[in-house]
């Protein structure tokens, strides 16, 4: 009885939705994920509202239509305007003081992490170097690849009990495109890959904010579903197993 019990529920959350606590989202992005005096710290450099692009709302942005429309809230939006994963910026620029390997210690107490990044190493010609694991020096951080290793290894030790995804933004090079896909997989990161994303002068519009909105949302019932699945098959085998159980028993009752 207990175990129809268990069947039924599985089956109700199944139809019924995967319906979201409130879980804390927490993002480290670019310019795509900044407005003006909301993000963490307020001194970031900041992209939107911009003359440039018709997101002139903060309700427009793709993270506020995320957590408004979903059941998420918001835990910190530490985003930074031109800012790279690695320490190399644009004209060769040391970026230390703002890249994503800098601020990822300032992420709050989330439940959810997005990294949305990598354009501005893809625009800037960031050095992309080699695939490396473990023991970074400092001069290595100032490349794609092992910048980004670090970055993951750097989330997963820092917030244990978050779960990180990435976003990776459409149009960039296809080095980083494969760096971000191999480097995501080595630490089973999952990848958002966005696509059809309109823009206004590179940036989204609110129709690319929406987009964006309404992909990783696609992308986090999908997984939820499968993962459903995944606990109602275990279920069900279970309930075969105790059913073959009783099949013996009454076999052996009626000898």
């Amino acid at each position: 009885m207990k175990r129809h019990f268990i069947l039924l529920a599985f089956l109700c959350a199944l139809m019924g939705g995967m319906a979201q606590a409130q879980k804390k989202v927490s993002i480290l992005g670019d310019s795509y994920s900044t407005f003006k005096e909301h993000v963490t710290p307020q001194r970031n450099a900041v992209w939107y509202p911009t003359d440039k692009n018709d997101v002139k709302e903060l309700k427009q942005t793709w993270w506020q239509q995320f957590i408004n429309n979903y059941g998420y809230t918001l835990e910190v939006n530490n985003s930074f305007s031109g800012s790279t994963i690695c320490n190399t910026g644009y004209r060769k620029e040391d970026y230390s003081d703002r890249s994503f390997i800098t601020r990822m210690n300032n992420l709050g107490n989330p439940d959810i992490i997005f990294i949305f990044g990598a354009t501005n190493d893809s625009w800037a010609g960031a050095p992309i170097g080699e695939y490396r694991y473990e023991g970074w020096t400092k001069e290595e951080l100032y490349s794609f690849r092992p910048a980004l290793a670090y970055l993951l290894n750097g989330l997963q030790s820092l917030y244990p009990h978050a779960k990180v995804y990435y976003l990776l933004n459409s149009e960039l090079k296809g080095v980083i495109n494969e760096s971000v896909y191999t480097i995501c997989q080595r630490y089973d990161v999952p990848v958002i890959t966005l696509y059809n994303i309109d823009k206004q002068q590179g940036h989204p519009s609110i129709a690319g904010m929406t987009a964006i909105s309404e992909q990783i949302h696609a992308f986090l019932e999908k997984e939820a579903m499968q993962e459903e699945f995944k606990s109602l098959k275990g279920e069900l085998q279970e309930i075969k197993s105790d059913l073959q159980e009783i099949k013996q028993l009454i076999h052996h009752t009626n000898r």
